[in-house]
């Protein structure tokens, strides 16, 4: 059990612990509308990466609704909490800004 492992390098948590709760992806899915409960959306297998992520045609950011851009878990770099998704949509952006395709 993870708990007992944890127990091994923190022997009071067993005390500590006031609450737990287990949380399938299913429970993921359902509650934070997750696909098959993945954190990154889709999953991050090479067919799924960098250029291919989520899409070729909207890889860099850009769809092909004028002016909607993604950013998120699911496209390039993926999920985590380092904001790179974002940055690259607000980047894409301001390029289109700048090249006056944003009205």
């Amino acid at each position: 059990m993870i708990i007992d492992t944890l127990a091994e390098y923190a022997p009071n948590i067993k005390n500590a612990i006031i609450h737990k709760e287990v949380i399938t992806p299913l429970d993921f899915e359902r509650r934070f509308c997750l696909t098959e409960g993945n954190i990154f959306h889709i999953k991050m297998t090479p067919d799924q990466i960098i250029s291919f992520r989520p899409l070729p045609r909207s890889s860099n950011c850009r769809t092909p609704i004028r002016n909607l851009y993604l950013c998120g878990a699911g496209t390039h770099q993926g999920g985590g909490i380092i904001g790179a998704p974002g940055y690259n949509a607000a980047d894409a952006v301001l390029q289109d800004w700048r090249d006056r395709k944003i009205t």
